[in-house]
């Protein structure tokens, strides 16, 4: 079976963070970074060259495929921010609601800045989405 190709690098996720040269993905990258520590109580790690991760969390799906993977995280992309681990949460539908704007697709939830959404909705979201990743989806 084939390795996952996002692993941890152990490249400085403070470093990754400090290259992004859009100054409102810098400023956005640097708050999400802060609130997903607090919320998480984990220190950021790269998974791949551009995802930053909080917790780490084993899966192993029917077909027998496994491995680790960041219980939540984001990536300061181009177009858009992108968060991981958001979404899976039967209480996430009825937050996301209340978000403001943004988009989901393939577990994903993508918003432009964080200046288009509500820092509280997404915090309970952050929250709540690492917290069923780690007791729920993935149990110890």
């Amino acid at each position: 079976m084939a390795e996952n190709k996002t692993q941890v690098t152990g490249v400085s996720a403070d470093d990754f963070i400090a290259a992004v040269e859009h100054p409102v993905r810098l400023h956005d990258a640097l708050r999400l970074r802060t609130l997903m520590a607090e919320l998480t109580g984990q220190e950021p790690e790269m998974w791949g060259p551009t995802i930053v991760g909080f917790g780490k969390v084993h899966y192993k799906y029917a077909t027998g495929r496994e491995g680790d993977t960041a219980a939540v995280g984001f990536s300061p992309r181009k177009a858009s921010l992108s968060l991981y681990g958001l979404t899976n949460a039967p209480e996430s539908a009825a937050l996301l609601d209340r978000l403001g704007k943004h988009k989901t697709g393939a577990g994903c939830l993508y918003i432009n800045k964080l200046a288009d959404v509500e820092e509280a909705v997404l915090a309970e979201l952050i929250s709540i989405g690492y917290r069923y990743c780690t007791t729920v989806l993935h149990q110890p």
